[in-house]
C-alpha cells in the first residue's frame, strides 16, 4: 500500500484516477486531514485502483457524532422495516455482483471466481438477516406469583464501532453490518487500507436500499490513525474486529476499560486430518483448495495436513504434483487458479517462514519462492508451497503465516491426529476425512475448534451458522446465524404485575 507522499517507482497516478470519499451523514466528504493514499492493485502495482481519504481521529469524531444522533431515530424504525432495506440490498448487490467482485479483485488480488463469491456471501447474508427482523425473538415465561407476566426483550446497542480485514472485504462487512442495523444499532466502519474500495461499494448500496443518513458511517485511513480513536471513544457502545490475535488483544484490552461489548475474530492455524480409509481423491482436492484458495489468505486456511502414515507418502507426492500445475497469476484471468499476495509485507511474510521451515528442517518439496517473469515482475506473487515431515512443534506448523505455504505432519492414528490438531494456541476451524462415522463422530467431539468439517476442507463457512474460535481466535462471541444477533443486541427482562397489590417475588408465595 502506498500513500501519495510515498509512491513505489513505476505508479503512475492519472486524471482518470479516481478520488473516493470518506461517508458520513449520508455525504461523501474529503478528510479533515487533506491527506490521501493510494490503492495498488497487487497483481499490477502499477495500476492505481484509486485514491482514498487518509483520515484522522477528528474525522472519527465527527462520524461517531453523526452515527449518535442517527441512533435516535432508527432504532425506533420498527424491526421489519429495517429488514426489509437490507433484503432491498441484497438485491441491488446480485444487479451489481460482477462489477464489485471485478473491483475487488483489482484490489485484493484473489481471483475472480473467488471475488463473487465474496459479494454472493454478503448476498446471503442480507438474505438471511432480513428475516431475522421479524424473528427478534425474546422468552416469554410464567410467573411465579399470580396475576403476573414476564418476559425479555431485545435492545440495540447503540454506536457500534467496526474494523474488517482485507481478505474479505465485502463478506465481513456484511456480517458486522447486516445485524447490527436489523437489530436498531448505528455504525461507523474502517474498511483495511489495502481494500477500501470494495467496503466503500458495500456502504454506496446500503445507502441506495435506504438506509438512512448516518445509520452508516465509512472512515478510511490506517490502524492507529483511526482503529484507536473509533475503540477509545466514549460514545462507541461495541466494538468488532476482524484481525490478528496481537491487535485483537490490544483492542481488547481498550474495550474493556469503557465496557464496550467486544467481538473479537482472530487468527487461525487450521488443521486437515486425512485418515486411511479416507477417500484420497477427495481429501487431494479439499487440501488443494483449502491450502492455496485466496493464496492462503484466510483465518480459515488448512494450514496444516495431518496425514495418517498408511497413506502418507500417496498423499503428499500427488498434492505435490498438483500444487505445481497451479496457475499463479491476475486474477481477473478466469483461467488462473491463485492469485498474489495482497501487499509487499504479506509476501516478505510468506517467504520469511518458508526460510524459517527450510532452517527447522522440514521438507520442502515445491514452491519456496517468489515468481519472476513478465506476468509477475509488477505483483507480490508467491509459488504454492509444501513442506513434508513437518514436526508438530515447528515454528511453520504452531504460527500463522497467511499465505500459500502449507505443512504437511505425519500421524499414528485418530488419537495421535486430534491431539496434535489441539496443541495450537488457535482453534478456529478444524476437518477430517474418513469414511468411518465413529471416528467422524469423535473427531467432532473431541477437535476443539469453533468449526469442524467432515469430508470438507477447512473453509467454507456459511452465513446462518455461529462463525468463531476457541483460545486465542477469539473472545467467544460469534459472527454469523443467531450468534451475531446476540452480539448486537442486550437483553431486557420486563415484569408487568396486574395484580392491582404489592406482591414480592420470593417471598410472597402462593399458598
Amino acid at each position: 500500500m502506498a500513500t501519495m507522499e510515498q509512491k513505489p517507482a513505476g505508479v503512475h497516478t492519472t486524471a482518470k484516477t479516481k478520488v473516493f470519499k470518506n461517508f458520513i451523514g449520508g455525504e461523501w466528504v474529503e478528510s479533515r486531514t487533506g491527506r490521501t493514499f493510494e490503492n495498488l492493485n497487487p497483481a499490477d502495482t502499477r495500476e492505481v485502483v484509486g485514491i482514498f481519504q487518509k483520515s484522522g481521529k477528528e474525522d472519527v469524531d465527527h462520524a461517531i457524532e453523526t452515527a449518535k444522533q442517527a441512533f435516535r431515530k432508527w432504532r425506533l424504525v420498527p424491526a421489519p422495516r429495517r429488514a426489509e432495506m437490507l433484503y432491498k440490498a441484497s438485491e441491488l448487490l446480485i444487479a451489481r455482483k460482477e462489477e464489485y467482485a471485478r473491483d475487488m479483485t483489482r484490489e485484493m488480488g484473489k481471483v475472480i471466481k473467488e471475488t463473487r463469491g465474496d459479494v454472493q456471501e454478503a448476498i446471503d447474508c442480507g438474505y438471511y438477516t432480513a428475516g431475522e427482523g421479524r424473528r427478534l425473538f425474546g422468552p416469554t415465561v410464567p410467573s411465579e406469583l399470580p396475576n403476573k407476566f414476564a418476559m425479555a426483550i431485545r435492545q440495540p446497542l447503540g454506536v457500534c464501532a467496526m474494523i474488517t480485514p482485507w481478505n474479505f472485504p465485502m463478506a465481513i462487512p456484511s456480517w458486522k453490518l447486516f445485524p447490527a442495523l436489523v437489530a436498531g444499532n448505528t455504525a461507523v466502519i474502517k474498511p483495511a487500507q489495502d481494500t477500501p474500495l470494495s467496503t466503500l461499494n458495500f456502504v454506496k448500496t446500503l445507502h441506495d436500499a435506504g438506509i438512512p443518513a448516518g445509520v452508516v458511517n465509512i472512515v478510511t485511513g490506517f490502524g492507529g490513525e483511526i482503529g484507536t480513536p473509533m475503540v477509545e471513544h466514549p460514545a462507541v457502545r461495541a466494538v468488532s474486529l476482524t484481525g490478528s490475535t496481537a491487535v485483537g488483544r490490544i483492542v481488547g484490552q481498550e474495550a474493556a476499560k469503557t465496557f464496550k461489548h467486544c467481538s473479537l475474530e482472530l487468527g487461525g492455524k487450521n488443521p486437515m486430518i486425512v485418515l486411511d480409509d479416507a477417500n484420497l481423491d477427495l481429501a487431494l482436492e479439499g487440501a488443494l483448495w483449502g491450502a492455496f484458495g485466496t493464496t492462503g489468505q484466510r483465518c480459515t486456511a488448512t494450514s496444516r495436513i495431518i496425514i495418517q502414515k498408511g497413506v502418507y507418502k500417496k498423499f503428499v507426492d500427488e498434492l505435490v504434483a498438483r500444487a505445481k500445475k497451479l496457475k499463479v497469476g491476475n486474477g481477473l484471468d478466469e483461467s488462473v487458479d491463485m492469485g498474489p499476495a495482497v501487499n509487499s509485507s504479506q509476501m516478505e511474510t510468506d517467504l520469511k517462514y518458508i526460510k524459517i521451515g527450510k532452517d527447522e528442517g522440514a521438507k520442502m518439496l515445491c514452491g519456496g519462492h517468489r515468481l519472476e517473469g513478465e506476468a509477475y515482475n509488477h505483483g507480490w506473487f508467491v509459488a504454492p508451497t509444501v513442506f513434508a515431515d513437518v514436526d508438530p512443534k515447528m515454528r511453520i506448523a504452531q504460527e500463522e503465516i497467511f499465505g500459500p505455504v502449507v505443512s504437511i505432519i505425519p500421524c499414528d492414528g485418530l488419537e495421535n491426529a486430534i491431539e496434535i490438531a489441539n496443541d495450537i494456541e488457535y482453534g478456529l476451524s478444524s476437518s477430517i476425512y474418513t469414511k468411518d462415522v465413529n471416528k467422524a463422530f469423535t473427531a467432532m467431539r473431541d477437535l476443539y475448534a469453533g468449526i469442524t468439517y467432515i469430508n470438507a476442507p477447512t473453509i467454507g463457512a456459511e452465513v446462518h451458522l455461529p462463525f468463531g474460535g476457541t483460545k486465542a481466535t477469539g473472545n467467544g462471541h460469534r459472527e454469523g446465524g443467531i450468534g451475531a444477533i446476540d452480539f448486537y443486541t442486550e437483553w431486557k427482562s420486563v415484569y408487568v404485575d396486574y395484580s392491582d397489590k404489592l406482591q414480592r417475588a420470593q417471598i410472597d408465595r402462593p399458598e
